[in-house]
């Protein structure tokens, strides 16, 4: 290989680079909230925000709006995809019908002493810290405990749906509890459904998977709601993909 061909490899890895990283950036603001759901926001915008070339800006954006995460709105710039009655109602009524079969597939596979460590994380070891890195750090862990019992199941596409769900889920949260300024109470739930696991209750782990699932999405839509009235926003019930049409 000539040494031109090799600044010319580098070049492109290190502007791959710099796009992943603008994407992981912006991403992350989107699902905690920090840019807000139905913002409108421009390239030269997100240039300045995030100090990132054009080139980085429109991959992440690219990936972004595939992931349905935004939309390219003609001579304004970008929306970022609102949340709506339906995407709640959606991805908790998905939640509902997949975690619980996770958690009976998972039952005598599942790590219970990985999912005890989880849920004490879960339980705000930093609780001095501002409401918005408690939030973060609920999400991150709450997460992970979810997405343990999902690779227990041995159910590859199970994983990968859940995964994508807790994503979403994530947006929801950022919305309802940090908006609010309220850390979600669900650790209870998580103890239950681990003495479950360790007593080897299928039928029993997989009730109280569907029971928290309900449980906190009444939480959630509260949440939302009282997030959205204070700032003035309404809740559409059409989903992303109805607006779209």
């Amino acid at each position: 290989m000539s040494p031109d061909s090799r600044d010319t490899d580098a070049a492109a890895a290190a502007a791959i680079a710099r796009g992943d990283d603008a994407y992981e950036r912006i991403r992350h603001d989107v699902l905690t909230c920090v840019i807000m759901p139905g913002a409108i926001v421009s390239e030269a915008e997100l240039m300045r925000r995030y100090d990132i070339a054009r080139t980085s800006c429109r991959v992440a954006l690219v990936r972004l709006v595939h992931e349905g995460f935004a939309r390219a709105i003609p001579r304004q710039g970008y929306r970022i995809s609102p949340i709506t009655l339906a995407d709640v109602e959606e991805i908790f009524n998905l939640r509902a019908q997949l975690e619980p079969m996770a958690a009976r597939l998972a039952c005598g596979n599942v790590d219970t002493e990985l999912l005890q460590r989880l849920d004490e994380a879960c339980e705000a070891p930093h609780a001095h810290e501002p409401i918005g890195h408690q939030i973060e750090w609920f999400l991150h862990t709450n997460r992970k405990f979810h997405l343990t019992i999902a690779a227990a199941s041995g159910n590859a596409r199970l994983y990968r749906t859940l995964a994508g769900l807790m994503d979403d889920m994530a947006r929801l949260v950022s919305l309802g509890f940090g908006v609010q300024g309220i850390r979600p109470r669900i650790e209870h739930d998580h103890r239950a459904i681990i003495s479950a696991f360790v007593r080897g209750d299928a039928a029993s782990a997989e009730a109280l998977a569907r029971q928290h699932i309900e449980t906190f999405l009444r939480q959630t839509k509260e949440h939302v709601f009282a997030s959205l009235s204070a700032s003035g926003t309404w809740l559409p019930y059409f989903s992303i993909a109805d607006l779209r049409r």
